[in-house]
């Protein structure tokens, strides 16, 4: 707000300075012939911003399209949220365009291509590999044509550069009206080094009990009459309700782990074409594993060899542990019953190493950096081998100090690979020696010393896996007590909480819903209770049962609030500690009136304190924390003079200033005053947008669509 305040003292010269600049600024729109924050469309609106309508059709359009940018990760109420904030956006600043005639010209938006991407497209770059404007153009009406969620998305992509651009300007224009004087300069530099010794006596607002302080509702309603601003809210609802979620019984547990059982063995089963019986292999017998995991499990058969850590940590001793052929199971492992079998082994199958790469210019993903040639990298490699092989145990340090490769700063630590991984020269070296072995090779890279640091076997592994999920008769029992418990509870509004407590049931509440809220604590996105909750006909004790992903919800509305000045029962929570602090205030100032420091001490059974080197800047009094009015008030006393009792932050202070440092004076005070001019000018779009929005007459119809 300091920001408005100095926009607000220059009016006159930020008018002249706008007017001038209209001249140079003043430009047309070519791309698009939409103009932001222009007359009233026609049909539904989703909202009227300064007399403007929205048009919800035009609103879906630009909502499907940032769906599709955004992706599957963003809900669809996020996606509809991000658009609102730019169209409400768009809207409050169109309209300072329009008044100001503030436009846009083609060369701005060719520009802006040409640096934002596109120009880099070869798809619009001519012969000489340069930014097409008009095979760009042409593009575009090919998309129109044949790919139209393309033009739809090129369309907004459009609107965007020349709101950007437009936004630009204007910002531009008001921050040229912001700047500081030496004069404020000179100050900035004063508050922050002038510094001030005091002592001080402090009786904290603790000292009086907050039970002998009595605060009446009718004294919290007027003061949230007289503090409105300060105490709005927003339409909410207050929820509670009771999750039945949907998830396996204890039988049907065990029926899927005997169903697990039953697999491994063969089974006997009458062949009607044949007209005679078969046996059909388990998963103990069987031949063909992918076949019989394609029919039976939830999982595949996975070919590839994997290590001890990758595989789950309760069963990773277990299962390495099997020797080829055998099996370990069943065994749970999250939500699923699995039989795991060895299919094969191989020993040190998998290889950890170092290296220090000597690479050289022309060498395969050489650093174009390095200008040394093939013979300097083997005689700077065969120099270092040397080194490594006579101190072994620094070979971290030696690939920190030395490499080329791009683990250097992991000390050359490759990590772990399999065979045919790496470059075959490599490759042959670290699963042709044991462990702490160092080498020479060399490949298309360059010279690599190279230490095997560890070996540890690979398994090949096939699962029989099946998730426990809940059963038909599970589920039906889900239903019906759900069902229940709703016809119970609407029976008898008034005892939700007591009739779910006798069927041992947690009532969950929710407090504080916003109209356009989806994310439920408990239930998470749930647009369609949030709805319900805030619909006309929905009173205070409704309940209603909903279907939600794994189960239902049987939901109550236990509060509704209006929007406007908080009721004083829902303003008693920061309101009351604020009265009770004004009351012990005054209480505090009452008993102390006309003493003296010592005997204003003495009376309240508390010290005289000191404090050292107080800034205005950092009004932060040690043993009392920040205390802003009383550093400031010590700012303005002299030397050797005594306050009368203050109002701080924690308790009634007096304070006596002993000392005072003055700022040494300087020759120019350009520094601080360019750097309050710096940060005022930081601060201008936020201020300025935050404030013209904080002006708008803003219609929310979202709810009615969303």
């Amino acid at each position: 707000m300091a920001v408005l305040e100095n926009i607000r003292k220059r009016t006159t010269v930020l008018i002249l300075i706008i007017g001038l600049a209209l001249f140079a600024f003043v430009i047309s729109g070519v791309f698009t012939s939409s103009e932001f924050g222009g007359g009233t469309k026609v049909g539904s609106s989703v909202a009227e911003i300064n007399g403007n309508e929205l048009s919800i059709d035009e609103f879906r359009q630009k909502v499907e399209v940032a769906s599709r940018q955004m992706g599957p990760t963003a809900s669809s109420l996020q996606v509809m949220n991000q658009v609102w904030d730019q169209e409400v956006r768009n809207s409050i600043l169109g309209a300072q365009f329009n008044d100001l005639g503030i436009g846009i010209e083609k060369d701005q938006i060719v520009d802006f291509l040409e640096t934002a991407g596109y120009g880099q497209n070869p798809q619009f770059q001519d012969a000489n590999g340069m930014f097409d404007a008009n095979l760009f153009r042409q593009t575009v009406m090919d998309w129109k044509v044949n790919n139209p969620p393309q033009y739809e998305a090129w369309l907004q992509t459009e609107e965007q550069i020349v709101q950007m651009a437009k936004e630009q300007t204007y910002f531009n224009l008001v921050k040229a009206g912001v700047g500081a004087t030496l004069k404020e300069g000179e100050l900035e530099y004063k508050l922050a080094t002038e510094k001030m010794d005091i002592k001080y006596v402090r009786v904290p607002y603790s000292s009086i009990a907050d039970s002998t302080i009595t605060v009446s509702k009718a004294e919290i309603a007027a003061y949230v009459d007289k503090h409105q601003e300060d105490y709005k809210q927003e339409k909410a609802r207050d929820i509670r309700f009771v999750y039945f979620e949907e998830k396996p019984s204890e039988a049907d547990d065990q029926a899927v782990k005997a169903s697990v059982t039953q697999l491994l063995d063969d089974t006997i089963e009458y062949n009607a074409q044949t007209d005679r019986n078969d046996t059909i292999r388990g998963f103990r017998n069987t031949q063909d594993m992918a076949a019989f995991l394609s029919r039976y499990s939830d999982v595949q058969l996975d070919t590839v060899y994997k290590a001890k850590k990758e595989l789950p940590s309760s069963v990773a001793d277990t299962l390495m542990s099997l020797q080829v052929g055998q099996f370990y199971g069943p065994y749970k492992d999250g939500a699923s019953y699995k039989v795991t079998k060895m299919m094969d082994r191989k020993p040190n199958g998998s290889v950890k190493s170092s290296h220090i790469l000597i690479t050289y210019e022309g060498a395969t993903r050489a650093n174009p950096e390095i200008k040394r040639t093939k013979e300097e990298a083997e005689a700077k490699a065969k120099k270092l081998f040397a080194q490594v092989k006579n101190n072994i145990a620094d070979f971290t340090a030696f690939a920190r100090d030395n490499s080329d490769g791009p683990s250097a700063p992991q000390g050359g630590d490759l990590g772990y690979f399999q065979q045919g991984r790496l470059a075959a020269e490599y490759n042959d070296f670290i699963f042709s020696n044991p462990v702490n072995e160092v080498g020479l090779v060399e490949t298309d890279f360059g010279f690599h010393i190279i230490k095997v640091d560890d070996k540890e076997d690979i398994v090949q592994l096939a699962t029989l896996s099946r998730e426990v999920v809940a059963s038909e008769e599970t589920t039906n029992a889900l239903f019906t007590s759900a069902t229940k418990f709703e016809m119970e509870t609407i029976a008898n509004e008034n005892e939700f909480s007591s009739i779910a407590k006798t069927n041992e049931y947690v009532v969950r509440p929710v407090n504080r819903i916003k109209e356009l809220d989806e994310n439920l604590p408990g239930l998470g996105l749930q647009r369609p209770v949030v709805q319900w909750a805030f619909n006309e006909d929905t009173n205070v004790g409704d309940i209603k049962r909903f279907n939600i992903n794994n189960g239902y919800a049987v939901v109550q509305v236990t509060g509704k609030y209006k929007e406007g000045p908080m009721a004083p029962e829902d303003a008693s929570l920061t309101v009351l500690p604020i009265l009770r602090k004004e009351r012990k205030a005054a209480q505090i100032i009452a008993a102390n009136k006309g003493k003296a420091m010592d005997a204003f001490a003495k009376d309240n059974n508390v010290s005289v304190s000191t404090a050292s080197a107080l800034t205005v800047k950092s009004p932060t009094i040690p043993g009392a924390g920040s205390e802003p009015l009383v550093v400031g008030t010590a700012y303005g006393m002299g030397t050797g003079e005594t306050s009368g009792l203050l109002e701080g932050n924690t308790g009634v202070f007096m304070i006596e200033v002993t000392n005072r440092t003055e700022a040494p004076n300087l020759d120019n005070y350009s520094t601080y005053a360019n750097t309050l001019k710096t940060n005022a000018a930081n601060r201008v779009n936020t201020a300025v947008y935050n404030a013209l929005k904080e002006g708008a007459e803003i219609e929310d119809k979202r709810a009615t669509f969303y």
